[in-house]
């Protein structure tokens, strides 16, 4: 498969999660497990179907682990922001992103509460609605407004700080300068999927994203779980993950 027919792919998968969520009036329905609505569960299995019918193995975080040896394995999460989605609130998205032996490949995040499409290729940038990105501005941590996922300390050294619920989009969104950094301050609350198609939209203008435990962030484990960390500069991003790894239960 060619990056535009991958590309053409994954745009044909976001627009049908789009579709399917834009047609439920009724989105507060409970899934089969904790923390799970039933709208992931009417998304996920129609974009598997797509996804599988054009080669790729899948990772979903709804349906788990399905080929994974494939030569190619698309990660996905059908609606990162399940709360905002089922509260009509407009940060939640699909996130998808295709890996091979070499890592990262292509990945979209699309924003269904505002159309916002976030769009990377290995090697090849990254873009926002189809206009380039430009590479990160450097922000000192003093000046940044902090995308965060679970609660912060106090005393942070960060000007403010945001918690959005969707962390695919607060990652994107740092990718576009919208933030001065990322941190997650939750325990071991991400699965790849929730940031995998974001971190190849980080790093393709050139922002910086690790795990705060230094694991790797490119792994096909349904159960691996991870504390990502981004930041525009090397400086920033060390005192965040000292400051993130001091907090660890």
């Amino acid at each position: 498969m060619s990056d535009t027919e991958l590309s053409r792919l994954l745009h044909n998968v976001c627009d049908t999660a789009g579709e399917i969520l834009h047609g439920l009036v009724e989105r507060r329905g409970t899934g089969e497990r904790d923390g799970q609505y039933a709208l992931d569960l009417v998304v996920d299995g129609p974009l598997i179907e797509l996804l599988q019918a054009g080669g790729l193995g899948v990772l979903s975080e709804e349906a788990g682990a399905i080929d994974l040896g494939a030569d190619r394995v698309a990660v996905l999460d059908p609606v990162d922001g399940s709360t905002n989605a089922s509260l009509f609130l407009p940060w939640y998205a699909t996130s998808i992103c295709v890996v091979d032996e070499h890592g990262p490949l292509h990945s979209m995040v699309v924003n269904h509460g505002t159309g916002t499409r976030y769009e990377a290729v290995r090697g090849g940038g990254a873009t926002c609605d189809g206009k380039a990105l430009e590479r990160v501005t450097p922000v000192p941590l003093a000046d940044s407004v902090l995308a965060v996922n679970g609660a912060p300390p106090a005393d942070g050294r960060w000007a403010q700080f945001r918690c959005f619920g969707a962390s695919a989009l607060d990652l994107s969104a740092f990718a576009c300068g919208q933030f001065g950094a990322y941190v997650d301050f939750d325990v071991d609350a991400h699965g790849v999927w929730d940031y995998l198609g974001a971190q190849l939209i980080c790093t393709e203008v050139g922002a910086l994203i690790v795990d705060a435990f230094d694991r790797d962030l490119v792994v096909l484990e349904h159960d691996s779980r991870r504390t990502p960390v981004a930041a525009t500069t090397p400086e920033v991003l060390e005192e965040l993950v000292a400051l993130r790894r001091s907090l660890a239960p």
